[in-house]
Formats: C-alpha cells, sequence, structure tokens
C-alpha cells in the first residue's frame, strides 16, 4: 500500500493504464453513438497513452535543475507525450486532463490523498476549458465526478482518495446515458468516461495491489430517438471576431463567460505560460464592440480582426502569395490521390497531434490551413495548430467533416487573397457542402430513423442516421434524392474499399434521369467502411 504518488508511481501507472486500456479496447469501441463499423475511442485511448509511455521512456532519470519535482517531471513527461500523440476528441480531453494533474502537482513535495484531489480539480479545469461548449454525459463529466468525489473524501489518505474517485467515476458513467440523449438511444455509455474510469481503476491497482472491480456499468434501456444537438455556428450571427490577447488565466475565464453570451462558435485557447499568457480568441457575434470590450477587461488585446459575412468584396490585385500550404488528412488511396492533385500535403486518417504537426512544420509553410474531415481529429488538428504557434506557424483549422466538403473547401482556395480571408471562404465552401456517408450496421440499435438489425443498410447525413435499407444501390439513390429535394446543383461521388462494382455508375444513371439539370462527379475514394460517400453542393 503506497501512500505517496513518486516519480516511480507514475511510470507504473501509465504503464498500467496502458496495458488495462488495451485489455478493454475492443469493449471501449463498441461503446459507439451510431451503429456504424469505425467507433475507434478506445483505440485512440491506446494510442495516446501509448505516445504518453514512450515519452517517459525516453526520459527516465533526467530532471531539470531547476522547477519540478521528480513525480512532476514525470507527470509532465506523460502529459506532453499524451498531447503530441492524442488522437479523437477523447484523447485530446484526456492530454488536457493529464496536463492540469501535472501542472497541479509538480512543485508538491510530496503527493498524497488531498494533493491527488487536487490534481483531479485542476485536470477537470483544463479539460472543460479544452471545450468550447462542454456537453454533459460524457468525458468531462466522468472526471468532474471523480474529482468532486476525491475533494469530499477530505483525507491524506492516497489510497482511499484513490478509490473514492474511481468509484464516483464508475457511477457518473452509469449516468451518462440520463444526460445524453445520444448515447440514451444507442444504449451505450460514454466511450471516453469508460476509458477515464479504466485509468482510474489502474491507479488504484497500483497504490494498493488490489485488483479493481469497477466493470462497465450496464446502461438503462434506450430512450425514443431524439436529436442530438452538434456543436456548429448558427446564422443569426453577422460578424466574426477573432484577437490574440495578453492575460491572466483567471481573467480569460470571465472572458469565456461574457463572449459565450454574446454569441457563438467561442474558441479561446492559450499557449500554457504561467501566471500571463498569450491566448488566441475566435467568436461570432452581433455587437463587435460589446465583444472587443470583454477582451480589453481581461487583459491586453491586438492584432484584432473583424469580418461581416455578408460583405464579399472582390480582394485587390495582389502578387501570388507564397509561403502558404494546406494539410489535409484522408483516409482512402483515392481519396489521398485527389488532395494530392490539389497541391495539399495528405496526411492518413486517424493522426496523432504530433504527426499532423510535423506534416504542418514539412510543408515549410507559415500559414497552414488544416482540414480534419472528421469531428475526432478536429480536437487533434486544434492542439496541433496551437503547438505548430509555438514554431512562429500561423495555422488555421477549417472543420470539414467529410472528404466531399475538403474538395469543396479546396476548389475556391486562392493565393491572391489574404490569408485570413482565403480561410473564411474556404470554411464558408466546406459548411455549403452537405455530405452524406452509406454503409452497413455493425449491430442492433435504435436510431433516429427507426431501429436497425446488423448488416442493414445505414444512410447518415450530416452524422444522423435518415434512411434504413436493405439494398445498398437503392438506399444510396434514395439518400441522393432526399438531399436534392433541399436544393444542389452538384453531387461528388466517392467509391469506397468494398463498394459493389458498378455503384457510382448506377447511383449517376439515376440523377441523371431523375435530375436532368444536376451536375455528378465520380471517383474512386478507396476508403473503408463507406460504401458511398456524397457531397451536395
Amino acid at each position: 500500500m503506497l501512500d505517496t504518488l513518486d516519480a516511480a508511481t507514475v511510470r507504473r501507472w501509465c504503464a498500467s493504464g496502458l496495458a488495462a486500456l488495451k485489455r478493454h479496447q475492443g469493449e471501449i469501441d463498441q461503446l459507439n453513438v451510431y451503429p456504424v463499423p469505425d467507433g475507434d475511442t478506445g483505440t485512440n485511448l491506446v494510442l495516446t497513452l501509448t505516445s504518453a509511455q514512450q515519452a517517459l521512456a525516453m526520459d527516465l532519470d533526467t530532471l531539470p535543475h531547476s522547477g519540478p519535482t521528480a513525480h512532476g517531471h514525470a507527470l509532465r513527461l506523460m502529459a506532453q507525450g499524451a498531447l503530441l500523440g492524442a488522437r479523437g476528441n477523447s484523447g485530446v480531453i484526456l492530454s488536457q486532463i493529464l496536463r492540469g494533474f501535472a501542472d497541479e502537482v509538480a512543485v508538491a513535495p510530496v503527493v498524497r490523498g488531498r494533493e491527488l484531489a487536487a490534481a483531479l480539480r485542476s485536470g477537470t479545469a483544463a479539460a472543460y476549458t479544452a471545450v468550447a461548449r462542454p456537453v454533459e454525459g460524457t468525458l468531462l463529466t466522468v472526471v468532474a465526478a471523480a474529482a468532486t468525489a476525491a475533494d469530499q473524501a477530505d483525507t491524506d489518505d492516497l489510497p482511499a482518495v484513490a478509490r473514492a474517485a474511481a468509484r464516483a467515476a464508475t457511477e457518473a458513467l452509469a449516468r451518462t446515458p440520463e444526460q445524453l440523449p445520444a448515447l440514451a438511444r444507442a444504449g451505450v455509455v460514454d466511450a471516453g468516461g469508460r476509458g477515464l474510469c479504466v485509468l482510474l481503476d489502474a491507479l488504484v491497482a497500483v497504490l494498493t495491489g488490489e485488483t479493481a472491480t469497477h466493470p462497465a456499468p450496464t446502461p438503462r434501456s434506450a430512450r425514443p430517438a431524439a436529436t442530438a444537438a452538434r456543436e456548429t455556428g448558427s446564422e443569426e450571427y453577422a460578424y466574426e471576431v477573432q484577437f490574440l490577447l495578453d492575460a491572466r488565466a483567471e481573467a480569460v475565464d470571465g472572458l469565456r463567460r461574457a463572449l459565450d453570451a454574446l454569441g457563438d462558435s467561442l474558441v479561446v485557447v492559450g499557449d500554457g505560460r504561467e501566471p500571463e499568457g498569450t491566448w488566441n480568441v475566435h467568436v461570432h457575434v452581433n455587437d463587435v464592440g460589446a465583444a472587443v470590450e470583454a477582451g480589453v477587461a481581461a487583459g491586453r488585446p491586438y492584432r484584432i480582426s473583424v469580418t461581416r459575412f455578408a460583405d464579399q468584396p472582390e480582394p485587390p490585385p495582389r502578387p501570388v502569395a507564397t509561403g502558404r500550404a494546406a494539410v489535409v488528412v484522408a483516409t482512402g488511396g483515392g481519396i489521398a490521390e485527389l488532395f494530392a492533385a490539389e497541391g495539399a500535403t495528405v496526411v492518413p486518417g486517424n493522426p496523432s497531434t504530433g504527426e499532423l504537426l510535423d506534416a504542418v512544420r514539412s510543408t515549410g509553410a507559415a500559414r497552414v490551413v488544416v482540414l480534419p474531415n472528421d469531428a475526432n481529429t478536429e480536437a487533434v488538428a486544434s492542439a496541433a495548430a496551437r503547438e505548430a504557434r509555438r514554431h512562429g506557424i500561423r495555422v488555421s483549422v477549417v472543420p470539414t467533416r467529410s472528404p466531399v466538403q475538403a474538395l469543396a473547401a479546396l476548389a475556391v482556395r486562392d493565393g491572391d487573397r489574404r490569408f485570413e480571408d482565403d480561410v473564411i471562404a474556404m470554411a464558408e465552401a466546406a459548411g455549403a457542402c452537405r455530405y452524406a456517408e452509406v454503409c452497413h450496421a455493425s449491430r442492433e440499435a435504435l436510431t433516429v430513423a427507426g431501429p436497425c438489425r446488423p448488416g442493414d443498410v445505414l444512410a447518415l447525413v450530416e452524422g444522423e442516421v435518415h434512411l434504413i435499407g436493405t439494398d445498398l444501390t437503392d438506399t444510396c439513390a434514395a439518400v441522393v434524392d432526399r438531399m436534392l429535394g433541399g436544393g444542389g446543383e452538384m453531387v461528388t461521388l466517392l467509391a469506397g474499399l468494398d463498394a459493389p462494382a458498378g455503384l457510382t455508375d448506377a447511383v449517376r444513371a439515376h440523377v441523371e434521369s431523375r435530375w436532368p439539370f444536376v451536375e455528378v462527379h465520380a471517383y474512386p475514394g478507396g476508403q473503408p467502411f463507406y460504401p458511398l460517400l456524397v457531397g451536395i453542393e
């Protein structure tokens, strides 16, 4: 039974946590909101913690001459490794939890129960700060419950506090379907939260020598279908305001609250320096003056940029810009070739933060736009962008959710425009491209379109199941019809790795017959899991 968390224990926790995540990897991957075959949260957490362990292994016994303690140094190595290897939303959030944990106890002489509680509080704060619009019923809820229970234990007994945190995390995980309708519909608990429970159980095992006894909770029966909210900017705000801000972290907390009340699409990220750092602020508002005043109240804003979305003036003639590049994430050989033909640097699907950062730096450009092409990679891309700024590279992430959106964005890229204006134009083009994915159901589930069974054909429009069918070609044609019913002049079809011969030809013929004035482009995409990706512009 250990009464302090020293450097050796940190290393054992990392190794034990990684081994536990590998054991539960398949189980966590199956905790997928939609019955599609690409659930990968468990895999992403394994890869994230693998990077953390590698960072520890490369620096076994060295310590800076001044600064953190041995355990603090080990925790910071673990957090930095997790950040650079983070994959998916859960991986990025876990890296922030570890960063907050490390920052809290880096210089503490010893880490006992109360210090562990403080570290969990700090990790929770860092995780919530990393998400512009936190959603309850997720990993965030689970880590917050663990931190609260650790506080309430109110003891220096380290194993007792760790047990309380792990137990509360498991209880919070069981409640996640009550907080997030998408989980209730799917009949699952939150995958990222389950991964955190595995890590906390591993910590208890390392401290006590006892095998943890917290199996995955069984969620209650699925609720009736409902639509889950998505993090997208609305059209009710007319201005985009961006600025850099020199301010203390406590002042930025107030700034976030003020800006969140004024608009949406809020992103505030810092460089991690204490006590005062540099922050990049972005928000969509109607009251520009109030947004800037909120920045003045928090610190020293500069490089203030305001764009009115309704204004699209012709840019003045200027020389072709140099020092720009685009980095695109692609899953599938055909999709990668399409992006390469557009002059983009291509990164294979599901990259880590470090891999994306390496790709950005390899371009040699001073300004880089990153197109992540799915929601999980968007979080990784944002983390890579923050790291790239430390190297003097200006990176903007256009939040594409599908390769067809990235193709639309690259099609409007113009080196004669200001970089900022070009990024806005690419984001607008991507946003105007509606997308769909067609795949086969991997398990039984209740979706917003009704119940499905393994092998059924699912058509997802912008992430939501809209159609359930039995014939692949008929379902593909039906989803294109449904999307074109809302308008559109051009259809892009990307055939998947396992698409049957003639699938895109059949869909093209259907469109040409039913929608004679619509242009159709079809390409071999080579993506796994999804026989067809569709874009409508």
